[in-house]
């Protein structure tokens, strides 16, 4: 089990600039607001020769128990306690508060090893603040700039001499950078295709939709434990955060997403940060589970991020959370179906499942579903039985005549998965109707089962060997 570094603070002292320095890239959301980490988040760390996991914590706040900031300090106190070395950061620039000296006693009572770390040294006069975080009692401050990369060296010291040979000189593994929080999307291809369908590699699925639907009680519900801060506000999950869970032996990495609100409402730079980061989630997710609120469902906002999901090829499932909230199940449940088919006709077939995140009804059922879709997302079709469909359809509905020529298709062939992809080889692309090539799509889902993803269809025609060439004269 790897070695666990839990960096910890007040707010806006330089955690999560640090957790970035050490991941190697730019996950955790930066801004000079205090107060943007919510939630705690495990990545995989090097510095230098040393191999850990790094662990990037909500600022520590004096707040009662019942309020936002209590639940978030009760976040980085489980990360403290499943911690095996603690990073305390306090900000030199700014010199020791009284909030300081309060954390630094929780940290004295949890009994981990600490370092005590002084950031924002590059700028004149944090010499005075290094001397000041003798006071706390927790040992000698090492001075650096997170956002410089000063003083790494030291801090690599200072690691070393608390991890031993567990951590030092581990080798590093194939993909360890990518970790659990990978939202970049190095080690997936879109466009991967195998001829059989793998039942044992790992499943991405994001969880999205509005704020306050219950995204990340979901998530808790899931996986069984308190692991996503949730309450009544609003909006608490900014960050997208990943977790690692097996769903009946199957590995699954889930994506809890910050709310998407409509785009004119979005104004302040932090909440575009958290949009940004949910786009790079869904981009980067094999499946994406659309959480509706049960009680007010398809609002504008709700259709435009299913749409959004289908434009990027993810395969798409609703989930209609706060179902225990819901009288006369039976009549609602037919009624949002009949709604999920007329306002969502983009794909046929969407899987829609009623869960409820606070009693942990429908969720194996929502998993199932979710599971189905994956597979159907990553079908392949044999060109015989393709073509074989392909001219019956013809046959049945031939091509439409344009400016009184009629329209040949010719053959049609898969060239991906991720969604299906299609190739479709016809006379005059550029002139054939969209109606006809939904009719074709529609023909595809019926005749192979491919509901509930979308269906990518290109037109080409084969290229005339003859073209451009000058008609010989006869002599």
């Amino acid at each position: 089990m790897a070695f666990k570094v839990a960096i910890i603070g007040r707010p806006n002292v330089g955690k999560s600039t640090l957790f970035n320095r050490l991941v190697g890239r730019r996950i955790a959301l930066v801004d000079d607001t205090p107060g943007v980490t919510r939630d705690r988040r495990l990545h995989p760390a090097r510095l230098m020769d040393l191999r850990f996991d790094v662990v990037d914590t909500a600022g520590l706040e004096d707040a009662a128990p019942e309020t936002l900031a209590g639940r978030m300090r009760a976040q980085t106190e489980t990360a403290i306690e499943e911690a095996d070395l603690v990073l305390f950061m306090v900000d030199a620039r700014a010199g020791l508060m009284p909030d300081d000296h309060t954390f630094a006693d929780v940290v004295r009572r949890k009994g981990k090893p600490v370092v005590l770390v002084a950031n924002k040294t590059d700028v004149r006069g944090a010499d005075a603040g290094v001397l000041e975080a003798f006071n706390l009692g927790l040992g000698e401050p090492i001075a650096l700039s997170a956002e410089h990369g000063h003083g790494m060296a030291e801090l690599r010291d200072a690691i070393a001499e608390h991890g031993g040979a567990a951590i030092v000189d581990a080798p590093e593994e194939p993909g360890a950078q990518g970790g659990v929080d990978t939202l970049q999307g190095e080690d997936i291809d879109p466009d991967a295709e195998g001829l059989a369908y793998d039942r044992e590699k790992p499943v991405r699925i994001a969880i999205i939709g509005r704020p306050n639907v219950g995204k990340s009680t979901l998530i808790n519900a899931l996986i069984g434990e308190e692991r996503m801060l949730t309450g009544p506000e609003a909006g608490i999950t900014r960050d997208s955060i990943a977790v690692e869970w097996t769903w009946r032996d199957r590995a699954v990495r889930l994506f809890d997403t910050a709310g998407m609100r409509r785009k004119a409402r979005v104004q302040e730079k932090l909440e575009k940060l958290s949009v940004s980061e949910t786009l790079r989630a869904v981009r980067f997710a094999e499946v994406v589970i659309v959480v509706f609120d049960a009680t007010m469902p398809f609002e504008k906002q709700d259709l435009q991020i299913a749409d959004l999901v289908v434009r990027e090829g993810r395969a798409p499932v609703l989930a209609f959370n706060k179902w225990d909230l819901v009288e006369e199940g039976r009549e609602k449940l037919a009624e949002l179906h009949e709604k999920t088919d007329r306002l969502l006709p983009q794909v046929r077939g969407l899987r829609a499942v009623p869960v409820s995140a606070e009693t942990g009804r429908g969720l194996n059922r929502m998993m199932e579903v979710a599971m189905a879709a994956h597979e159907v997302w990553n079908r392949r079709i044999p060109t015989g039985p393709l073509n074989r469909w392909l001219e019956r359809a013809t046959a049945q509905h031939p091509p439409p005549a344009v400016a009184g020529r009629r329209l040949k298709v010719k053959y049609m062939t898969q060239i991906k998965t991720r969604p299906p992809g299609f190739v479709l080889s016809c006379s005059r692309p550029e002139v054939m109707p969209q109606s006809y090539v939904r009719y074709l799509a529609n023909g595809l889902r019926e005749a192979f089962d491919i509901y509930g993803v979308p269906i990518r269809i290109a037109l080409r025609t084969s290229e005339n060997p003859y073209a451009g060439r000058a008609r010989r004269k006869s002599s």
